[in-house]
């Protein structure tokens, strides 16, 4: 085993292409708020990432969420139905705005929402659907979608994990109404913090520019026909995305590289599954995912995951399932929510570190730690 005694941590953003330069070229224009052309230039490109005709950037990716929400107009008393697999902020925007968040199960074949889970969830208060694109891998969108127009539903994508992945050979960003992104400083694209909203819908597009900007009519300065936010994201976080934008070829490569090599070191480990990918998907490599067997493999995912800290490896187990929380479990309770492979996934899986800083001897290194620790157990 190559030895390392120094911390491998789970992300490091790549900040060496232009990132500095265009951010101080935007500090010395003085254009440091929510306008200037750096804002305009990654709108524009990320548009195109995405395949939509517009991209609005927002302050981070709840904020992205919540402008969606406000933007298809709902209300307390609506329901909104949401993977409990995902991060809080998918079910805490739908609280934002005065309305449930309602739980199905994900399907074992993608880790996203399942279909079928989400029609048996669907009442007369159900508003919409927020499908999440968990870990990179796209939620099955035509069935989602198909669900939601047979009941008059709207849809919003949760892309936040899945930059440039595909579905049928569509751009994540692109499959819903209104699609959201992040661009936290752990994400493949980052400015530290960001967010984007991608659409096709011109008045849709208005109506959140609106809604972004303190309410302010874009015609009139200083008039507010109504409510708004301030939910803007600066010239210098854009110049940052402009410049990882500039390299996203570059990056995204980098990044399946390493997804190939853990695969290829940890195939045939006993009690180690890999995230699957439909046949359909073209995943965006954000965070390597496995799972692990703990009948098989000898220990749970928590004592692994206690032996690659000793060992200089940051991890992070799978999020929580939402509707086991304080802020959601009562109300889930009380609907009986039954959601097998959420829990089954959020008690066994790990992400493992995934940037481009990591070598092959790293790889290697932690590969080999899984590998030896597993036969420890034996």
């Amino acid at each position: 085993m190559v030895e390392i005694k120094r911390q491998i941590a789970l992300s490091i953003p790549d900040l060496k292409g232009n990132e500095e330069a265009y951010a101080v070229d935007a500090i010395r224009s003085t254009w440091i708020s929510s306008t200037g052309r750096y804002v305009r230039e990654f709108e524009k490109v990320f548009a195109g990432i995405s395949g939509s005709k517009d991209a609005i950037s927002v302050c981070n990716g709840t904020a992205a969420l919540h402008l969606a929400l406000l933007a298809m107009n709902v209300r307390p008393g609506d329901e909104v139905i949401v993977p409990s697999l995902t991060y809080i902020a998918t079910a805490n925007a739908v609280r934002y705005v005065g309305a449930e968040p309602v739980f199905a199960d994900v399907s074992s074949e993608t880790w996203c929402l399942n279909p079928e889970m989400l029609e048996l969830a669907i009442t007369r208060n159900t508003k919409g659907v927020i499908a999440v694109d968990l870990y990179g891998h796209p939620a099955d969108m035509d069935a989602i979608n198909h669900i939601a127009a047979i009941h008059g539903l709207w849809v919003i994508e949760d892309a936040a994990e899945a930059h440039t992945a595909r579905y049928k050979g569509r751009l994540a960003g692109s499959l819903a109404k209104i699609s959201t992104f992040s661009f936290y400083g752990n994400k493949i694209f980052t400015c530290g913090e960001g967010g984007a909203i991608t659409l096709n819908d011109p008045e849709l597009a208005l109506r959140i520019r609106t809604l972004r900007g303190q309410g302010m009519d874009p015609n009139r300065q200083y008039y507010f026909p109504i409510t708004g936010y301030n939910f803007r994201l600066n010239n210098v976080s854009c110049a940052i995305l402009s410049a990882q934008l500039e390299r996203a070829d570059e990056l995204i490569t980098k990044r399946h590289r390493i997804f190939y090599l853990y695969r290829e070191q940890l195939e045939g480990i006993p009690g180690v599954g890999f995230q699957p990918v439909a046949d359909w998907a073209e995943p965006a490599p954000w965070l390597f995912s496995i799972t692990i067997n703990s009948a098989v493999f000898g220990c749970n995912r928590d004592q692994l995951s206690e032996y690659l800290r000793q060992n200089f490896v940051e991890t992070r187990p799978f999020f929580i399932p939402l509707h086991t929380l304080p802020p959601f479990r009562k109300e889930s309770t009380a609907r009986g929510e039954y959601l097998p492979v959420t829990d089954a996934l959020a008690e066994s899986g790990i992400n493992l570190p995934t940037h481009t800083f990591l070598t092959k001897d790293d790889i290697y290194y932690i590969c080999d730690l899984i590998r030896d620790y597993r036969n420890s157990k034996l």
